[in-house]
């Protein structure tokens, strides 16, 4: 394995972190300059910015014919934002979700997961479909916008100035300052994207595993850590509707835009490996959907759900790498988590869940 592959995947995360950082940077005091709230800002300028290096990635793989690192790069970077990044962020303190994701953003997020599952299930991604899921990621930013922006409310801007330290009324040269940070991390991002997918491939190619495991653990990573930045910052300075919308924002974004992006500009249709159908999306269906009842048990997430969601990531993580070895214990593993452990989770989720309902709505709660 050469020293230049190292060199590759290391400098193309370092480009890739930089680049999201001024992107966002940048693309947030702008937004704030609008009137747009803090939540809209995480759900949509944050999450995106912080999403840029997935979308560079996967653009460029799907460009180059390197399908298995687009699709795996957006599933595992989904898995990892949920599992990790939330899980991390909600040890540091209990992540309070504000109303508006559990009744709108995280059931769209649910939705969209499962529709690019439904449009992968014929084995691949044509122009179409493309078309059909890059329409919705601008549908959904467009009502969002227009919503904050009719619900503009006196104060809000000190809120903003707050957050991101934007003044509404800044000196005449900061719209263009902040159009020169887009600019400056869009370019850093491509400079990124590029070195990364090129170690990624030739890491691969060493180590004898398969495209989509790489962009499913080490790409997908990789290009996750701004969100992980971002959230774990934002979760430490009390900012808990940036930490939680960002994630749910990123994955919304991930899912119609990156794959929709990736679709368009793919010279060909993406072909997705079978293993992906039938494995790595319904496990991220799984974690998608596991939000909604975690969310809704008193509109928080505790510690003791972050390291669940630690420890399913962990899971996860271990079940790819028995997979890739050739390992006989793989299978009965899988099956181990598919057949006892989810499904108790869920059970038990569900129950919090309504325990919560009743909580809220005055309802006698059984205590047998």
């Amino acid at each position: 394995m050469s020293i230049v592959t190292f060199v590759y995947l290391i400098g193309g995360f370092i480009l890739l972190v930089l680049g999201a950082e001024v992107l966002v940077r940048g693309a947030a005091r702008l937004a704030a300059r609008f009137g747009i709230s803090p939540l809209i800002i995480g759900l949509t300028v944050v999450a995106f910015g912080t999403s840029a290096p997935e979308m560079a990635v996967s653009t460029q793989s799907a460009f180059l014919g390197q399908g298995d690192i687009a699709i795996g790069n957006v599933i595992g970077s989904n898995i990892f934002n949920v599992l990790v990044v939330l899980g991390l962020s909600a040890l540091i303190t209990p992540l309070l979700v504000s109303r508006q994701l559990v009744r709108f953003d995280v059931p769209i997020m649910i939705a969209a997961g499962f529709l690019a599952w439904f449009l992968a299930l014929d084995g691949s991604y044509s122009r179409l479909d493309g078309l059909i899921l890059f329409a919705c990621i601008v549908t959904y930013t467009g009502y969002l916008i227009v919503s904050s922006l009719r619900a503009w409310r006196p104060g809000q801007a000190a809120d903003i100035d707050d957050e991101y330290s934007a003044q509404v009324n800044p000196h005449r040269f900061a719209s263009l300052i902040n159009t020169a940070y887009v600019l400056a991390g869009l370019a850093l991002l491509v400079g990124g994207s590029n070195l990364l997918v090129t170690g990624a491939v030739s890491l691969a190619q060493a180590l004898g595993l398969s495209e989509l495991v790489i962009g499913l653990t080490i790409i997908a990573v990789g290009t996750s850590l701004p969100e992980l930045a971002t959230s774990l910052i934002a979760a430490w300075k009390g900012e808990r509707d940036i930490a939680v919308g960002n994630i749910v924002g990123s994955n919304l974004f991930n899912l119609l835009a990156v794959l929709g992006l990736a679709g368009l500009v793919s010279p060909e249709k993406i072909a997705i490996a079978q293993s992906a159908i039938d494995f790595d999306f319904p496990v991220m269906l799984a974690v998608l959907v596991a939000c909604l009842p975690i969310f809704f048990a008193g509109y928080r997430i505790s510690r003791w759900e972050g390291a669940l969601f630690l420890g399913y990531y962990v899971a996860y993580t271990a079940y790819l790498i028995m997979q890739s070895k050739g390992d006989t214990f793989a299978n009965a593993f899988a099956d181990a988590m598919l057949g006892y452990v989810v499904p108790l989770t869920a059970i038990t989720l569900l129950v919090i869940a309504a325990r919560a309902w009743r909580i809220q709505r005055g309802l006698p709660i059984d205590s047998n």
